[in-house]
């Protein structure tokens, strides 16, 4: 799994080189963040099941039509597969959470992820609206500290925009 640190290790020594300066200022800016970033882990592991059900929920308001018929949300085993989806993004994040960078989602979450959603004919914007509905709710302090929230609401960012 990529971190910071196996990112500028992995990328020095593939130049044959040592890390240079600003690669060690990166993995420092990446270390001194990581009590921000395991606050904002701890948070979303103790309320992954209610923080999903929220964003699945506020999806569904704003796509009451996939409910319909033959849409995408139509029976009770595809709603358990979007609130399962929904689940296993905010898992994604919380795995980027603990190794401060994007690996997790980019190996299991992003890489591929269109060409799947168009095989099975799912719309993305029900998913933006549900983790953009998450990222909005978070509110310091009441969620977690200010720092927290701003790396957790960086990695939803990076997710939605992967979606849109």
């Amino acid at each position: 799994m990529k971190s910071v640190v196996t990112t500028v290790v992995t990328a020095a020594d593939a130049a044959g080189r040592f890390p240079s300066t600003s690669d060690l200022e990166s993995v420092q800016g990446s270390l001194q963040r990581a009590a921000a970033r395991m606050e904002a882990a701890e948070k979303l592991a103790g309320n992954l099941d209610a923080v999903a059900q929220e964003g699945y929920d506020a999806c569904i308001k704003k796509y009451s039509y996939l409910n319909n018929e033959g849409e995408a949300n139509s029976t009770q085993t595809f709603k358990d597969k979007c609130l399962r989806d929904i689940k296993h993004y905010l898992r994604l994040v919380n795995y980027c959470l603990v190794v401060g960078g994007t690996g997790p989602l980019d190996e299991w979450g992003i890489a591929g992820q269109r060409e799947v959603y168009k095989a099975l004919n799912l719309p993305t914007a029900p998913y933006v609206a549900a983790l953009s509905f998450i990222r909005t709710r978070g509110c310091a302090p009441r969620d977690m500290s200010a720092q927290a929230l701003t790396e957790y609401n960086a990695l939803l960012d990076y997710v939605i925009n992967s979606l849109s």
